[in-house]
């Protein structure tokens, strides 16, 4: 178990719990309720744990022990660049996963449910309950709207506002965003056969969901959409 390196500056509010090896650099700003896991790299001047910017409800005042809202927990291994920002939850805990990379200046709302394995490029912005799955990549500059869902291994394209649910391993790009094709590289890369992409691939340049039951390959992304969008 390595120690945790925080930097003089930074400022971790009561109710704040760190695992270990995590490094927290210049002007951090923590807040709890929250719950970080280990080897986390926390970049200079990143936000964890604000109040949900929602008008009109309590915002207390966390660094001095006032608490309010659900609370964030963080699991292990992610990296927050500079300026991310990351709210708790007012309704339920906001969540972000394990073995995520989030470039400089990303905004993920309250209530977000984000899995593993994430990447999101700079200045992506998150709006409140957004889900997003495991291994999905969210290009620079896009904006998702609030509760919206964004499939496993999708792939949305920089610039791309999002004002409709994104299914797994999809290609989306636009204003509007669209679902355009499959998302044919980030399977290769995550290991799946050229079958399951083959299986996606005409109904997403369709703009439709795939008929026929999904091979078993693709049956655990398929099920957390079910559940997360209801499809």
């Amino acid at each position: 178990m390595s120690a945790n390196v925080i930097h003089a500056s930074a400022v971790i509010g009561p109710g704040v719990h760190l695992g270990s090896g995590n490094t927290v650099g210049p002007f951090v700003v923590l807040l709890g309720p929250l719950q970080i896991g280990d080897d986390n790299w926390i970049g200079a001047h990143t936000v964890l744990g604000a109040p949900a910017e929602i008008k009109g409800i309590e915002h207390g005042a966390a660094w001095n022990g006032d608490l309010v809202g659900t609370g964030l927990t963080i699991g292990s291994r992610n990296v927050f660049r500079e300026f991310v920002t990351v709210h708790q939850g007012h309704y339920d805990t906001t969540t972000v996963g394990s073995g995520c990379y989030f470039m400089n200046k990303v905004y993920i709302g309250h209530d977000g449910r984000i899995g593993d394995g994430i990447t999101m490029a700079s200045s992506v912005t998150l709006g409140g309950h957004v889900h997003v799955g495991d291994g999905a990549n969210l290009g620079m500059s896009s904006v998702v709207h609030q509760r919206r869902v964004i499939g496993p291994g999708a792939m949305v394209g920089m610039s791309s506002v999002v004002t409709r649910d994104v299914p797994p391993f999809a290609k989306a790009y636009g204003s509007p965003c669209r679902v355009r094709g499959v998302n044919a590289v980030g399977m290769s890369r995550a290991g799946l056969p050229q079958e399951a992409a083959d299986f996606l691939d005409v109904p997403y340049r369709q703009g439709a969901l795939p008929r026929n039951r999904e091979p078993e390959v693709l049956r655990p992304a398929w099920e957390w959409w079910r559940q997360h969008a209801g499809a």
